[in-house]
């Protein structure tokens, strides 16, 4: 492996060698983030950098990630991190899915297509009438959803075939932004993993379903572990941001590949919820599973760190109370989210239930009027109040969970008797407490940062300061630990009927 070799802070205000301090650069869907890792005496901290929104850009219909801005961002966050003590070394992990397409000139042809677009709707079906799903599945063991990269790709082959014919080079997000800063062209196996374009098992480009499809094979490139180099900082960057040739370490690019990373687990078998717009629901296995079992369930196999593969679920998580909270605000009623809990709390338990994951709740607008049009639909009673919503969402999302470790269970024949749930729901008392109670399971809850601290675990273990992955997970428990929440009332949730 390609080890970064570290660079000298003289002169940087704070600049200190006895630890490490490393760069880890968080994007998600509403937003990104810098943060600044520094290992030391055993113990790894945190600090933010710089904090900027994610906004999409809907124009003439369509809706794109604003990637000139995010690019501006994150040189923005390099500079900080300059100015606050310096840094060894950069990693960078994104959500999964969406990917710029670069001319053969290196140029990027368009901003990069949102996966709430509505375009991709039916097009995985569309794929799957050309490529059997039960060959797709047994190749990539990739969990069916529209937003999936070779949907995308598969609408662009169909409906803007001009295109793709002056597309040379596909990036996932973390990937392209690693480009825009080292001209490296490069894909880590977490991120293309998400795209269901990988094979599973060789872990390598699944070229049956690539040739199937008829798609372009020269759009992928070489594909790199975790912990590998993926490029330094080129010339012209470090000349523009007044820092020194630094590596890009690819990390767990995957968001989720990052946050299990960090999960502060002491056995092999655990399970894991990383919680936030989306709830990524499963364990890790050491290699994929793609038996008839799996395939009925639509569980996924996604790369992990340490040639991991996370087995698990996609779930439509906090997106639901997010955009309540936006849609509430739009009509005046500005919730904070300590009183959307009590608002919840003071409802009727059990009132009625929505599936999250229905693509009626997908995409953004009046989800508290669909959730009230989806249960009237169900032949529920429709909730009345705002907290009457918000708590049919909670409810709904924790019996999720529920449903989905009696699938891991089935598929592994593993007991998993703790939840590890990280990420920004790890904060969110109401739902920690109510998927322990609905899975009657405890649940540890932490660490928040799980994502950032992942992704600075896998650049301290390339540069040889921490040994390996369950080292990491040790240091990351005793620097951050997590927060038990013990089930109540789990037999009121065995009584409650779930039939969505």
């Amino acid at each position: 492996m390609d080890k970064p070799s570290r660079f000298q802070r003289d002169g940087m205000k704070g600049a200190s060698l006895m630890s490490r301090r490393v760069l880890a650069f968080d994007l998600g869907a509403s937003g990104g983030r810098a943060m600044a890792a520094s290992y030391e005496n055993g113990k790894i901290s945190i600090e933010e950098i710089h904090r900027f929104p994610n906004d999409p850009v809907m124009m003439r219909g369509v809706l794109y990630w604003d990637f000139p801005r995010l690019l501006h961002e994150v040189k923005q966050g390099i500079v900080k991190a300059r100015g606050s003590g310096g840094f060894d070394s950069i990693g960078i992990d994104t959500w999964g899915v969406d990917f710029g397409l670069l001319d053969k000139w290196g140029g990027l042809l368009q901003n990069p297509v949102h996966y709430r677009d509505g375009r991709y709707s039916g097009w995985m079906k569309k794929a799957c009438d050309v490529i059997t799903p039960e060959k797709l599945y047994a190749s990539t063991g990739i969990q069916f959803m529209d937003i999936n990269t070779v949907s995308q790709l598969f609408y662009l082959k169909n409906e803007r075939p001009d295109i793709l014919e002056r597309a040379e080079t596909l990036l996932f997000m973390p990937d392209l932004i690693a480009y825009m800063l080292t001209g490296e062209k490069r894909t880590e196996y977490t991120i293309a993993s998400t795209g269901q374009l990988l094979d599973a098992g060789k872990r390598d480009w699944a070229w049956d379903i690539i040739g199937g499809l008829d798609l372009p094979p020269g759009l992928f490139t070489q594909i790199i572990e975790p912990g590998t180099v993926s490029g330094r900082l080129s010339r012209e960057i470090c000349e523009e941001l007044g820092v020194p040739p630094v590596p890009i370490i690819a990390v767990g690019e995957h968001d989720t590949a990052s946050a299990i990373a960090a999960v502060p687990a002491d056995r092999g078998d655990f399970a894991y919820i990383s919680c936030g717009t989306w709830s990524l629901f499963g364990t890790e296995l050491l290699s994929p599973l793609t038996d008839e079992k799996a395939f009925a369930y639509n569980i996924t196999n996604e790369g992990g760190v340490g040639g991991t593969v996370r087995f698990l679920k996609n779930i439509i998580g906090l997106w639901l109370i997010q955009e309540s909270r936006r849609q509430w605000a739009r009509e005046g009623r500005d919730y904070s989210y300590a009183a959307m809990e009590k608002a919840a709390l003071s409802a009727p338990a059990f009132g009625c239930f929505i599936d999250p994951d229905d693509p009626v709740f997908a995409s953004p607008g009046d989800i508290p009027g669909r959730v009230r049009e989806y249960c009237a639909k169900a032949g529920q009673r429709p909730p009345q109040t705002d907290g009457e919503v918000i708590r049919c969402i909670y409810e709904s999302i924790a019996m999720k969970y529920r449903h989905t470790l009696a699938a891991l269970r089935d598929c592994t024949g593993k007991s998993y008797p703790v939840i590890h749930l990280v990420g920004g729901g790890a904060r969110d008392s109401l739902l920690c407490q109510m998927t322990a109670n609905a899975c009657n399971v405890p649940v540890a809850a932490g660490p928040v940062e799980a994502t950032v601290l992942g992704n600075a675990a896998v650049q301290l273990i390339a540069s040889g300061d921490i040994p390996g992955i369950w080292d990491a997970r040790k240091i990351i428990a005793a620097s951050h630990p997590p927060v038990i929440y013990g089930p109540v009332d789990a037999g009121e949730w065995d009584k409650a009927v779930y039939t969505v």
